[in-house]
């Protein structure tokens, strides 16, 4: 929301104290906002947003009493997407009581804009898309009932486990199953512990911990000597963000809707260069052994300039949001305590079940007849990723493109730029390290999928069409993975 420091085209009636206008003006001051923790934000490509902050007395109010609930609506800590709906039905109430003989004595001033920075029409949501907004909200508040209920699957999968002793094929299905809502309640809990810490360092909390189930996942399959599974879960990972979540969100989410076009090149840009600078240890990977020791070595500078690029980039957002003012938390947010305890409460069980899923892939995939690059790179990919999958498909289906592509976009170089590359450098202190060899298949696949989202996102809008294109696409990688079977 763009910064104001006035009520903008108020109109008096003769009826009405002259001085109305010049109360409600001195009754504004201005806060900041941190800036909504998507991935993009960790990437520095978003601002924080000014929130203008309105108080008006009891006289006052008893003045303008519906002016009043307007303005005290930009108060509410809740989303900006649903104090836009608010706003629009105290406009709609408003409108419709100021009737023709405004004049009448007690009637309130008729305004016809706020100041809001931009016109009102094109800030809120009209009355009439009131249900549509509100559908979606409803869906996203189901779907946090869900997730809560579901992570009793948790203990559940560990005892099944642990004191059942039960068959591995199921076993994997529990701990996928399991896994999604525990990937949800670090996302969650992390968004809670932000609002304690200021934008900056908040982005910085959600982009590392958001990721903590891929990278937890990765580091077990190291342990077991697996390093096809953790680089088929890596490239699948980019691929699916890419393709199978941003598709499904253009195909659920408006036609035609505007997105970030440079954001969004930005950060296809920075997943181009991932997959360039890992050409040279790709290449090395076909003329030996790909998980040889100087294949390992060579890997090492690699992760380190993936690595530095990603906390420059970083480093960079840190340093524009230091001096920013940092807001009391909103109202409804967790202590920074329950923050800190759920979350590590919540990385706990995923190190468990993640224990589990691995060790019971091997037997899952023999079970179903698909070797273990196949469900690593398209299962547990998904898996390791479900958190941000959901929220950018229910938040694209509440109308919200722009995030909702910020989120499926930028999660793919996150993946890319911090998960990878940490994997690799932490693997140096386990027996079996990794080597940055990736399958001629898996850097096809990559690169295949940021050219075909470029030429999706060049135009700068959202569509069906194009939606379905990526999801085309998407089913021909997984074909084509299925069919490449074990290196």
């Amino acid at each position: 929301m763009e910064e104001v420091s006035r009520i903008e085209r108020v109109r008096h009636e003769a009826e009405l104290q002259p001085s109305l206008a010049e109360r409600l003006e001195q009754r504004v001051r201005r806060r900041r906002e941190p800036a909504r923790r998507s991935p993009g934000g960790m990437l520095g490509l978003e601002k924080a947003a000014e929130l203008v902050v309105v108080h008006v007395d009891a006289e006052l109010a008893e003045e303008a009493a519906h002016l009043a609930r307007v303005l005290d609506l930009l108060d509410d800590p809740g989303l900006e997407e649903a104090r836009d709906v608010n706003v629009a039905k105290a406009v709609g109430d408003t409108r419709d009581k100021l009737a023709p003989d405004r004049g009448e004595a007690g009637r309130v001033p008729c305004f016809e804009q706020i100041g809001l920075g931009r016109p009102l029409h094109e800030r809120v949501a009209p009355v009439e898309q009131d249900r549509v907004e509100h559908r979606g909200y409803a869906t996203g508040a189901l779907t946090r009932r869900i997730l809560w209920a579901l992570l009793a699957l948790a203990p559940v999968t560990i005892a099944v486990n642990y004191v059942f002793h039960a068959n591995e094929t199921l076993m994997f299905v529990l701990a996928c199953a399991a896994l999604v809502p525990l990937a949800w309640l670090i996302g969650e809990a992390t968004e809670h512990a932000a609002e304690h810490t200021g934008p900056g360092i908040g982005g910085f909390l959600n982009a590392s911990f958001g990721n903590a189930p891929e990278l937890i996942i990765a580091l077990l399959a190291v342990n077991s000597g697996l390093p096809q599974v953790v680089k088929g879960s890596l490239a699948g990972s980019v691929i699916s963000n890419l393709l199978l979540v941003f598709g499904v969100a253009q195909v659920v989410g408006p036609d035609g809707a505007r997105i970030d076009r440079r954001s969004l090149l930005t950060q296809l840009g920075l997943c181009a260069i991932a997959i360039v600078a890992l050409l040279p240890v790709i290449v090395l990977g076909y003329t030996g052994s790909p998980d040889r020791h100087v294949a390992v070595i060579a890997s090492i500078p690699v992760a380190v300039v993936l690595l530095a690029l990603y906390l420059t980039v970083t480093s960079r957002n840190l340093r524009q949001h230091r001096a920013a003012e940092r807001d009391e938390a909103a109202a409804g947010a967790w202590s920074l305590r329950r923050s800190l305890a759920a979350l590590a409460v919540a990385t706990a069980l995923t190190a468990i079940v993640s224990e589990i899923l691995v060790h019971s892939l091997d037997a899952f995939a023999h079970a179903v007849g698909a070797s273990e690059f196949f469900i690593a790179a398209v299962i547990v990919a998904i898996v390791g990723n479900a958190a941000e999958h959901g929220g950018a498909i229910v938040i694209a289906h509440a109308g919200k493109m722009k995030l909702a592509s910020e989120i499926a976009i930028s999660s793919s170089a996150q993946v890319a730029l911090l998960v990878t590359p940490a994997v690799m450098l932490l693997s140096l202190f386990f027996t079996h390290q990794l080597a940055l060899t990736f399958r001629w298949e898996e850097a096809a696949a990559m690169a295949g999928a940021v050219i075909v989202t470029i030429l999706m996102v060049r135009d700068g809008h959202s569509r069906k069409r194009e939606g379905a294109m990526l999801l085309l696409a998407y089913a021909g990688v997984v074909a084509g993975f299925l069919l490449a079977g074990d290196r």
